[in-house]
């Protein structure tokens, strides 16, 4: 979308060839740029007032052609126009429909601007629209997060590292997690939104232009917090592209880790859970099957996402100053970033609201595999032992119980005592699972106390 071309084009005077047909149809990018629509007409809109006010153009001629754009925007909407590589992009549809519509008055539309600082309008009009639309999805899944929280505050669950079970902990404890990295999603978002709202029109090319434009004007129509302070910059900046898809890319990170929870806790290996059949696909040769494919399909979308950063970091790594084609290629990856992250953070919103908790599967998960070691380490800690000391007991109870094939909780008082001295029958309640889950009483930790006051601090956050 640069000041370059053709014979036959708008920008063509300068040209004595035809183009190619291979460039005109690899130059244009309607084909991606033409959702820039909407954007476009009100940047051109906004345009045309401040040049009314400055007496770049007459009051009547910006009428008309505010009027002309009006139409446009409808024809556009009601698929009336034909969209072509002949007019590359957005801009030239627009500009050539507003000809047709208002005559030669449209040609006054592009005074004192260029493509390229029109596109960069374009795209921070568009991408404001979207990351506060991101936002609200986002606070809307942090809600379904809550609710099943507070639906399910007494449920215990194991807690896992390593993929090992490590120790119990409460299932709303475990969700407040997820919460707590959407909480830190939407305020990367909230503070990228500052350096999208940033108003490039009346760059123009690169270097400014000789025209009075009144661009604080321009920027107060356009609802812009600030004005861009050097033309070159303007036009070349795509630091908040790259910005708002590595935030999208860390947001389908942590969307990504709940799939692959959600998938094992769904498989019969696990069967924490089961996800809606509204939410869930069949095999095509084994009856039986019900798969998570939503789960998975996040999963996967995950990795377009990253394409996605790795690919304009890519396009934008060698670029000089100022405006150069390459920069045509950023609309595909941010265009296809903002409908991954809707969809994906829209789908997880409703399938979470319709997940079965397995309680009293998560409950005897926790029962089996030495979950309570550390609790028994602490135990001897109670009782005077310091804790690598208490450490190598527990290590040694937990040996011995494998010899034997039982848990902690089953050796008898005798068997414990071989170990240590210092353990008495009160050991058995000490190392109840409620009880350990009672005791993570340090902040932020998983005690029943602390969940219910975490829960209720984001519910009132969030208002529900």
């Amino acid at each position: 979308m640069s000041e370059s071309g053709g014979s036959e084009k708008l920008w063509g005077g300068r040209f004595s060839q035809s183009t190619d047909e291979l460039v005109e149809k690899i130059n244009a990018s309607i084909d991606v740029d033409k959702r820039l629509y909407e954007s476009d007409i009100e940047g051109s809109i906004a345009h045309l007032k401040m040049m009314a006010k400055e007496s770049i153009i007459t009051r009547d001629e910006a009428d008309i052609l505010v009027k002309g754009l009006g139409r446009v925007k409808e024809k556009i909407e009601n698929n009336e126009i034909q969209f072509s590589a002949g007019l590359e992009d957005i801009h030239m549809h627009i500009e050539d429909a507003l000809g047709k519509i208002s005559g030669d008055v449209a040609r006054k539309l592009h005074t004192g601007r260029s493509r390229n600082d029109q596109v960069a309008l374009d795209v921070r009009i568009y991408l404001k629209k979207e990351t506060r639309i991101i936002i609200d999805l986002l606070v809307g899944f942090q809600k379904a997060l809550v609710r099943m929280a507070q639906n399910h505050l007494d449920v215990i669950m194991p807690g896992y590292t390593h993929l090992q079970r490590a120790q119990p902990v409460l299932f709303s404890h475990h969700l407040m997690a997820y919460y707590e990295m959407i909480k830190r999603d939407i305020e990367r978002f909230e503070d990228c939104f500052k350096r999208i709202d940033v108003m490039p029109l009346g760059s123009a090319a690169l270097a400014g232009t000789t025209y009075p434009l009144n661009r604080e004007f321009t920027k107060e129509l356009l609802f812009f917090s600030k004005v861009s302070d050097n033309s070159i910059d303007s036009v070349s900046d795509r630091d908040f592209v790259i910005e708002f898809i590595s935030h999208a890319s860390i947001c389908m990170i942590h969307f990504s880790r709940l799939s692959e929870e959600l998938i094992l806790w769904s498989s019969s290996e696990f069967s924490f859970i089961t996800i809606s059949d509204a939410f869930t696909t069949g095999s095509s040769i084994m009856p039986q099957k019900k798969n998570p494919d939503v789960a998975e399909l996040v999963r996967g979308k995950t990795g377009r996402v990253v394409g996605n950063l790795v690919a304009i970091l890519t396009l934008m790594k060698s670029l000089p100053m100022a405006y150069n084609k390459d920069m045509q290629e950023d609309k595909e990856p941010l265009f296809d970033t903002v409908d991954t992250l809707k969809i994906c953070t829209d789908v997880y919103t409703r399938m979470f609201e319709n997940i079965e908790i397995h309680k009293d599967r998560m409950y005897d998960a926790c029962c089996t595999g030495f979950l309570n070691a550390t609790d028994l380490a602490d135990y001897l800690v109670s009782k005077g032992m310091p804790f690598r000391d208490a450490h190598a007991v527990a290590g040694k109870a937990v040996a011995y119980a494998l010899d034997q094939a039982k848990e902690l909780n089953d050796l008898t008082i005798e068997e414990l005592k071989v170990l240590s001295e210092l353990i008495d029958e009160d050991v058995y309640g000490f190392i109840a699972i409620d009880k350990m889950i009672s005791r993570r009483i340090s902040y932020g930790g998983t005690g029943f106390d602390n969940v219910k006051k975490a829960v209720g601090k984001a519910a009132v956050e969030l208002g529900i």
